[in-house]
């Protein structure tokens, strides 16, 4: 797989097909889901994997890790970032029924949900900036073909300074 691919307008659909199973599991357990990362993002480059939140109450974290292993995901552990718990799912069968996808939990309050709600409005609110990181982007994958850790390292100052322009324009906003 490509490190990164055109924007593909089948993306909301993809996130819609996985957000309707898992909820269909979670029921009222979950609060909402919320699609996030470039694939979130009319027009962005990026790696053809949809990134989804389920937001629950924080109490409700167990009977969501029990209900999502029920449907064949492993829960991972917080992988380093406090109050956003990850999810592989290892049901060979539903794994080549949906889309690629990353699946996180994360209590309604959390400052993870937070960062990535407000990179996504950011994205949307200032097309500019995401054409410069799909710009950035396709120039590391010609520079650096497959090699994933000199992409990432590459794209890192810009996607820092984006995270860090859209949580002040969030706080900022919310000052209002």
């Amino acid at each position: 797989m490509s490190l990164v691919t055109e924007y593909n307008p089948d993306w909301p659909a993809w996130f819609e097909r996985i957000r309707d199973l898992i909820a269909g599991k979670l029921g009222q357990t979950c609060l909402t889901m919320e699609h996030f990362g470039n694939t979130s993002v009319p027009g962005m480059v990026a790696k053809p994997i949809i990134n989804l939140d389920v937001v629950i109450e924080p109490d409700l974290f167990e009977t969501v890790k029990g209900l999502l292993g029920d449907l064949g995901y492993r829960h991972e552990g917080d992988l380093g970032i406090p109050e956003r718990e990850a999810f592989t799912l290892e049901n060979a069968e539903l794994a080549a029924s949906l889309p690629p996808h990353h699946l996180y939990v994360c209590p309604r309050h959390s400052a993870e949900l937070a960062r990535h709600r407000a990179f996504r409005a950011f994205l949307h609110a200032h097309p500019e900036w995401a054409t410069r990181l799909s710009e950035l982007k396709r120039s590391l994958v010609a520079q650096h073909g497959d090699d994933r850790e000199a992409y990432m390292a590459g794209k890192d100052a810009l996607v820092r300074e984006i995270t860090t322009l859209a949580v002040q324009e969030a706080t900022d906003a919310g000052r209002q």
